[in-house]
């Protein structure tokens, strides 16, 4: 926090309107997207973008001025913003956070797409099972999309699990879910029309080099994918191909950028057959599908 350790960022006396620039500039000295002010201020001070546009004159004061001062110095000290507020947003739904969860990105909402392109009349009642639910984001964004549907999410953290059932209250799905405590498939008997996961996929070796960001607030537990990045996928694979998927149902998977070919031939040998990669917004493969073989598929 260069230059920051004796002066303070925002002060009682400034307005909304300076505070935003303050920190703004704070940001960008600090090399933090400037953006990361703005959605800082709002989260903190409970605010809306109008309330900054229309009353962006009004002075912080004591209370507000504190508040938004200490946050200022976790974000510049390497804390996310999404950490230090407890809450982020996808698929334009409120979630939750705890330290055993992932912070929802916008790439997996390719995962939740992917999914919902195989499902052809929305009312259909389908049963979904999301591995690895952590936040729950990915079972309640498709369960908000398909108000016929129920699902189980499944993680080996109590922690996520309780995060991941708030998650399920406050967005108006709990009635249709249910979480377990398990390790990946090893809980679960029953057949499911849609098996979702976004696991850990990153090599063991590889996550001493991610963004501070992420190595030091992200849980371990949802990173490290084992010595290649797949030991998840593994499990998953197996265990679908095995009996999880009822018949004409679909696995649908998030992977790294460069995992396309490795998990589709786990897939493969596992006797499931792959009916897409799905590229992200950024043009990098994100989602990989699948369905299991005529000649496997469960009586």
């Amino acid at each position: 926090m260069s230059g920051l350790a004796d002066a303070r960022i925002v002060r009682p006396d400034h307005t909304r309107s300076l505070a935003l620039r303050r920190l703004a500039e704070c940001f960008a000295a600090e090399g933090i997207p400037e953006g990361d002010a703005r959605f800082l201020m709002l989260g903190v001070l409970d605010l809306r973008a109008v309330d900054l546009a229309l009353h962006g004159g009004r002075a912080l004061g004591s209370e507000g001025a504190d508040r938004l001062e200490a946050a200022a110095r976790r974000r510049v000290a390497g804390e996310p913003v999404a950490r230090i507020l407890g809450t982020w947003e996808f698929w334009g739904l409120p979630f939750r956070l705890s330290p055993e969860t992932l912070v929802p990105r916008p790439d997996t909402e390719t995962l939740v797409d992917a999914t919902l392109e195989t499902v052809s009349d929305p009312a259909v009642p389908l049963r979904i099972l999301d591995l690895g639910t952590g936040s729950g984001c990915i079972l309640v964004a498709l369960l908000s999309a398909l108000p016929n549907a129920t699902g189980i999410g499944l993680d080996r953290s109590w922690n996520a699990l309780r995060t991941a059932r708030a998650n399920a209250l406050d967005n108006g799905v709990a009635h249709r879910t249910l979480f377990v405590a398990g390790d990946w498939c090893d809980a679960l008997v029953g057949r499911f029309d849609r098996v979702v996961s976004n696991p850990p996929y990153i090599a063991s070796a590889v996550i001493a080099g991610l963004d501070r960001e992420v190595r030091e607030h992200d849980p371990m537990a949802a990173l490290d994918g084992g010595g290649d990045g797949l030991a998840a996928y593994r499990r998953i694979v197996d265990a679908t191909a095995g009996g999880l998927l009822a018949p004409g149902g679909s696995l649908h998977l998030e992977i790294g950028y460069d995992q396309a070919d490795a998990v589709t031939e786990l897939g493969r040998k596992a006797g499931l057959r792959q009916t897409g990669i799905t590229r992200d917004l950024a043009g990098h493969t994100r989602v990989a599908s699948f369905v299991g073989r005529p000649d496997k598929a469960p009586a």
